[in-house]
């Protein structure tokens, strides 16, 4: 498909993408184009930002915005969907005061700098992940505990501090579950800081946890696990707190992403709790794909940038986004040869892109696809759009496109029942289509991309999500 539209309608079809839902929905998809594989049981839990404003005012970043779960449930055939927003505290008070209680990544309260003067209070958004482990629901969110859910109603119960386990750690929005075990981590302190590492057995029971000492300060989003080592990139941030501290700025502004500087990977074995540290030229990247080791090196992919997508001003202004200037985000692979301790890289998708997934199956181990969101051009100068299944063994890949004015969200990876074929499965996204402000369910085959099996309309928009997993359990009352 030749993409038409000029970069001024994209970004205002973008913006569109992320008004506020402030309504709560439940019930059966009707209009579906396609069959729903009869195979296909289980449950799309989905998470992401939902309300842009609070009492008529615009929050700063979508990294503020409370989250709203998006959860599409599957049985025999049919799909059911439900949306509902995580009653966190922040929520309920900002929804009884109607005006924004709390500072955020790139949001300040109103009243000037005095009302922000040394308040430190973010609010936990829950609204970055969500995952059912241990006979929990978790809505996560990397600066705080997890919210506990009931995967029936999706009504909150609470923040979780599993059982005592965490203290004053956050809890990532980003664990990596290997051979049946979960891990995840988490960072206490601004600069420096503490790196909490945790590993949970299918009970959501505590196998190991471990803490080291992170110099400087740091944006650990992500991470890789293989059988023998987590590794986490750390790029190369500074941070002036005192802008942020005396209330002028967003703790947004008063980030530099340092490009003189090196990005610094660090390699913990899970074995012994060492740490090595490689350098390697100043890059950012949200997302990472997956890891794997072979004799003295680590193989991994992510998403590699330049440049830190950062704003200046305080209001969030998303149609005014230029799609004419190449958009952060590609992806590579990088070596880590731990004999010669030298990082080498090489580009594999050279155009926008984001979200990285394997079969879950595949998780630290060598795989052949990956599965992510990409910009329909093949120029660097594009929104995400379209979903890619890359194959890593011959730089081939297949794409499906939704349609020049659509946004298709993260894929999601789910198995046929009883295979480990690397590509023996279906991927689904949510995707919104902004010529008819709706938005859709898509179902793919993952050996072939070029039709979907299923186009599952709602009867409304939801606005674009971030993070999301899949559980065989439908949890139908």
């Amino acid at each position: 498909m030749v993409v038409t539209s000029s970069p001024s309608q994209l970004a205002k079809d973008w913006a569109k993408g992320y008004t506020s839902q402030p309504n709560e929905y439940e019930y059966e998809i009707q209009d579906i184009d396609g069959e729903i594989p009869s195979d296909l049981q289980g449950t799309l839990f989905r998470n992401g930002p939902g309300l842009f404003e609070i009492g008529g005012k615009t929050i700063g970043h979508i990294f503020d915005a409370d989250g709203m779960l998006r959860v599409f449930r599957f049985q025999e055939g049919k799909i059911y969907f439900q949306n509902r927003y995580v009653r966190t505290e922040g929520y309920l008070k900002e929804q009884e005061a109607k005006t924004i209680l709390y500072r955020g990544f790139g949001t300040q309260k109103s009243g000037g700098w005095f009302a922000n003067f040394f308040n430190t209070n973010f609010k936990n958004a829950a609204n970055t992940n969500v995952i059912y482990w241990g006979e929990k629901l978790w809505t996560m969110w990397e600066g705080g505990y997890p919210h506990q859910l009931n995967p029936e109603t999706l009504e909150t119960i609470g923040l979780d501090n599993l059982n005592g386990l965490l203290n004053k750690e956050t809890f990532s929005a980003h664990p990596r579950i290997i051979d049946d075990i979960f891990i995840n981590f988490g960072v206490s302190g601004i600069t420096p800081q503490t790196l909490t590492i945790w590993e949970l057995n299918q009970k959501g029971k505590k196998i190991t946890s471990s803490s080291y000492p992170v110099d400087g300060f740091s944006i650990l989003h992500d991470f890789l696990v293989t059988p023998n080592y987590y590794i986490f990139i750390k790029h190369p941030f500074k941070l002036n707190p005192l802008p942020w501290l005396l209330g002028f700025k967003s703790l947004e502004q008063c980030l530099t992403f340092d490009n003189k500087n090196q990005t610094k990977i660090l390699i913990i074995s899970r074995k012994s709790d060492t740490i090595e540290v490689l350098e390697t030229e100043a890059f950012f990247g949200f997302h990472h794909g997956n890891a794997w080791e072979s004799e003295d090196k680590i193989y991994l992919t992510t998403i590699c940038s330049d440049s830190f997508p950062q704003r200046e001003k305080d209001k969030m202004e998303l149609d005014k986004m230029s799609f004419d200037k190449p958009i952060f985000g590609q992806l590579w692979q990088l070596t880590l040869d731990l004999t010669s301790k030298k990082v080498t890289r090489q580009p594999l998708v050279k155009r926008s892109c984001d979200f990285p997934s394997v079969h879950p199956a595949f998780v630290g181990q060598k795989n052949r696809y990956l599965y992510l969101n990409v910009a329909s051009k093949v120029t660097n100068q594009a929104p995400i759009q379209s979903i890619m299944k890359y194959d890593q063994s011959n730089g081939q890949y297949q794409m499906w496109n939704p349609g020049e004015r659509s946004f298709a969200g993260e894929p999601v990876f789910v198995p046929r029942q009883g295979t480990i074929e690397e590509d023996n499965g279906y991927l689904l996204s949510v995707v919104y289509d902004a010529c008819i402000h709706r938005s859709y369910l898509v179902i793919l085959d993952a050996k072939n991309l070029s039709s979907p099996l299923a186009q599952c309309y709602l009867t409304h928009h939801l606005p674009q999500g971030f993070h999301g997993t899949w559980t065989s359990k439908n949890f139908l009352k």
